[in-house]
Order: C-alpha cells, then sequence, then structure tokens
C-alpha cells in the first residue's frame, strides 16, 4: 500500500477536477497516465474565483503534484469566454470592501495558490479558453506554459478598479515582456490580444477557435499578418476599427467558436512532457520558475499588506462602483476624485459617494 501525501481528502464543488488519460504520439490513450485537468467552473462571472474557488484550486493542485500517475496539470476554465478575469468582484464588494482584517486572510489565500502552481511537481500547463484579465493573468503567469485560442485578451484592471496588479503581475510580467510593456500593461490596462501576446512571449501556442463554413480561421477582429499602416508602422494582433471592424465582426457572426483546436494542442503538448525523464523534467523546471519565485517570494507579503489596506480606500471604492454601478459605467469619477484629494479631503464615505457611479 502506498501512503498518501495529500493533506486531506477533497470533495469538489466550485471548480472541476479530472484525470484524462494521456495521448501517445499516435493519439492512442497510455494505460496507468493522465493528465489532471483543474477547471474552474463560474462561466456566469467569466470564471472569476470565489474564497471558496481559491482553496479548491490549492488542494487540487497539491492532489495533482502528488499523484504518482499524473503527467501534467492543465490549468483551464468552462466555456470560451474567460480562463479567469480575476477575483468575484461580488465578494469584493459586498464583503471584502471595507474589510482589510478579512481581506488579508483571503489574499493569504490567494498567495496559497500561486505559490501551489509555482511549486507544482508536475508541469503546469495554462489551457486559455478566453479572457485572462486580473487576477487571472497572475495565476496563468504562475503556470509554466499558456497555449491559447486566438479570441483571448490578456490584461490587467488593478487601476482602473482600485487595486493595483500585486498578486504576480508585478513579478512577473517583466519577465515575460519586459519592463517596458510590463509598466504599460499593469498600469493603462488595455488588453492586448493573444497574437500580441505571443508575439511578446507571454505564450507558447495560439490557435484559431472560429469556424466559418466548416474551416478554422484566424481571428477576423484582429490583424493577424503584418499590416503597414499610413504611417509604414507595422501593426500585428491590433484590433481593426471602423468599417473593417464591422466587417469583421460579421463575419464572426457567421461562424461558430470550436475549441477542438485548442484540446489538440494542449494535448499534443502534454504527449511531449510525457516523453521526457520525469525527474530531469521537474528539476528543469525548478531551477527556471526561480526567476519568479525570485520576485513572489521576495514580495508576496508586503504586497498583501497593502491590498488589504487599501480595500479602506481606493479598492474599497473601485470594486463597488464596479459591482454596483450600472453596466456602461463602472468606473469612480477619477477626475472628480483627484480634484477633492488635492482639496485636501479625507477618505471617508462622502468622498466614495461623490466619485461613485451608483449614486450619480
Amino acid at each position: 500500500m502506498l501512503a498518501s501525501h495529500n493533506l486531506t481528502e477533497v470533495t469538489y464543488k466550485e471548480i472541476l477536477f479530472e484525470k484524462r488519460p494521456c495521448l501517445d504520439h499516435g493519439g492512442k490513450p497510455v494505460d496507468g497516465l493522465f493528465n489532471a485537468w483543474i477547471i474552474l467552473n463560474n462561466p456566469q462571472q467569466f470564471n472569476s474565483y470565489t474564497t471558496e474557488a481559491v482553496k479548491e484550486v490549492i488542494m487540487a493542485m497539491r492532489q495533482a503534484s502528488n499523484d504518482r500517475s499524473v503527467v501534467a496539470v492543465v490549468f483551464t476554465a468552462v466555456g470560451d469566454k474567460a480562463f479567469c478575469t480575476g477575483g468575484n468582484t461580488r465578494e469584493y464588494a459586498e464583503y471584502y470592501a471595507g474589510n482589510p482584517q478579512e481581506y488579508k486572510q483571503y489574499m493569504r489565500l490567494f498567495n496559497d495558490m500561486v505559490s501551489s502552481i509555482l511549486m507544482n511537481d508536475k508541469p503546469v500547463v495554462c489551457r486559455v479558453n478566453g479572457m485572462r484579465i486580473g487576477g487571472g493573468q497572475e495565476i496563468g503567469m504562475a503556470c509554466d506554459f499558456s497555449i491559447a485560442q486566438d479570441f483571448a485578451r490578456f490584461g490587467q484592471a488593478g487601476p482602473k478598479h482600485g487595486s493595483a496588479p500585486d498578486g504576480g503581475s508585478t513579478d512577473f510580467l517583466p519577465l515575460f515582456v519586459g519592463i517596458e510593456s510590463a509598466m504599460f500593461s499593469c498600469t493603462v490596462c488595455d488588453p492586448w490580444s493573444a497574437h500580441e501576446a505571443l508575439r511578446a512571449g507571454l505564450l507558447t501556442e495560439v490557435v484559431p477557435a472560429l469556424k466559418v463554413n466548416g474551416e478554422f480561421i484566424p481571428n477576423p477582429l484582429v490583424y493577424t499578418d503584418q499590416w503597414v499602416n499610413g504611417k509604414g508602422q507595422i501593426v500585428y494582433g491590433k484590433m481593426k476599427a471602423g468599417e473593417e471592424l464591422a466587417k469583421a465582426k460579421e463575419l464572426v457572426k457567421s461562424g461558430v467558436m470550436d475549441l477542438s483546436e485548442l484540446d489538440k494542442a494542449v494535448e499534443t503538448f502534454c504527449t511531449k512532457l510525457m516523453y521526457l525523464m520525469p525527474n530531469c523534467l521537474s528539476k528543469t523546471l525548478n531551477s527556471l520558475r526561480k526567476h519568479k519565485l525570485e520576485h513572489w517570494d521576495k514580495n508576496k507579503e508586503s504586497n498583501r499588506d497593502w491590498l488589504a489596506l487599501n480595500m479602506m480606500t481606493e479598492g474599497k471604492a473601485g470594486f463597488r462602483a464596479f459591482n454596483d454601478g450600472p453596466k456602461d459605467k463602472r468606473e469612480a469619477d477619477f477626475v472628480k476624485l483627484r480634484q477633492m484629494l488635492a482639496e485636501g479631503h479625507e477618505w471617508n464615505d462622502d468622498l466614495i459617494r461623490a466619485i461613485s457611479p451608483q449614486f450619480q
């Protein structure tokens, strides 16, 4: 009888945990070997993670890491709209906003989730089935590899909604894309297309997801070839505009989303990982993960402290604005906020009411 090294046995309710047979080079299942699929299951809220889901991801990562029969971990989500858009904003707005002591405990769990990915004994592949934004971007970058469907979008949301991307992006993103691009993404929060993310070095592979007349075509909403505009600048992966975008949207409506190419690419990649010496693979991963861990371990606790205290000021205002504001306006009035702070106004409920769209 082999010993169990799991901390406890878990019944998953917020996420899905599946073991799928590994495939050989011919596409046939291999006896006794599996890939563990950890699947976020909150598509109604773009697969944002609740506190309970974070706990389950930690335990699932641990379970997959300890399972002798598991070759690789696939971290993904239900549907084709979003891999993950970060923490559950309803929970943030209704429970954590204004409660820094509670949010600090939550951030302990979030930090443990990121660490459970970085410390997994198996390679972790992020199957990016849709948007990877905010905390979703952070847990995605903690993975060892990322394979995306080409309608996926990548980016941050923190400074727009009352936070800072200190759950991993300020540590990891410069390692992927360089300091200038990381600075732009983490502050301005403009999302990147999958093709832009691939070019920047954020992804291993991008595959098509739109089928028109039975054939896969590249995402028509963005430029997928080098395109030279009137100023002679090369644009790749940028969103189209005007008449071109309108035509592209009509083309999208005529097709269907199909993630079978994404599944095929993920399975093919996991097969490549199977045909490697397991301990040599693990040592190589851990040697390379040190570059992420060097920054993550240095900053995660002080970042947790700041993120908790921020729930008394900009976090409280920003998350409640996003959760409670009208659909067409979910951001605080940034200009009014800056004006009031310039006048020396203290952070209190009167200030929050003055800048919040739900009270306008």
